[in-house]
């Protein structure tokens, strides 16, 4: 049996990492605004999310290699876990002193949008660690619609078989469709998100 090829797996899990760096920023600025020192935890969370990020990106070296639809479920499955351990990381050294345990289920539950959480007293957390939470499962809610576009067509799971052709030709052009598909509907959502966030802001 032939091996598998890892490095595109590892490009992609890279770049989303590397993402993820960029949206701890977020809570950062918010919590350095408040005054509040959680801001050094998700500073350095990023910054070790961002090395390991560009790391796995850069080693990967995969120009040109295409991915498999085992690479695929494995990567799909490297995914979610790789970005919980990275995502815990400002809920370990936060204020809220969670074992990385805690910290795992919660980064977890938020990407996954299920919506369970083991934290007490969300509503004196601190700003940082509540806007945190909401990016996770806001991250989690597109992810899990990205994921389906390219995972389903492989399965030829209900109308996503159109993805997949059967000839070669047109099984080539078969992943950038999806992606094509998978990055209007990231604008749409993003639309909505700043529709709706600016709705709240205006009604108070």
């Amino acid at each position: 049996m032939r091996s598998m090829d890892f490095r595109p797996i590892f490009l992609v899990i890279g770049i989303l990492l590397s993402t993820l760096a960029v949206f701890m920023c977020i809570p950062a600025i918010v919590d350095l605004f408040a005054g509040n020192p959680d801001w050094q935890v998700f500073t350095a969370s990023a910054g070790v999310t961002l090395f390991v990020g560009i790391a796995m990106a850069m080693a990967s070296n995969a120009g040109g290699a295409k991915l498999t639809v085992r690479q695929a479920f494995l990567m799909t499955t490297l995914a979610w876990i790789f970005l919980a351990i990275f995502a815990a990381m400002p809920l370990r050294f936060s204020e809220l002193n969670l074992s990385y345990t805690d910290a795992f289920f919660e980064a977890m539950s938020g990407l996954t949008t299920t919506g369970s959480t083991v934290i007490t007293g969300l509503d004196t957390a601190p700003p940082g660690i509540l806007l945190w939470r909401a990016l996770l499962q806001w991250v989690g809610g597109i992810g899990i619609i990205v994921m389906a576009i390219a995972i389903l067509p492989l399965l030829r799971v209900g109308g996503m078989q159109l993805f997949r052709m059967e000839s070669s030709d047109q099984s080539d052009k078969a992943l950038p469709r999806a992606a094509q598909v998978a990055s209007v509907i990231g604008v749409i959502y993003v639309l909505l998100t700043l529709t709706w966030a600016g709705a709240y802001w205006m009604a108070g």
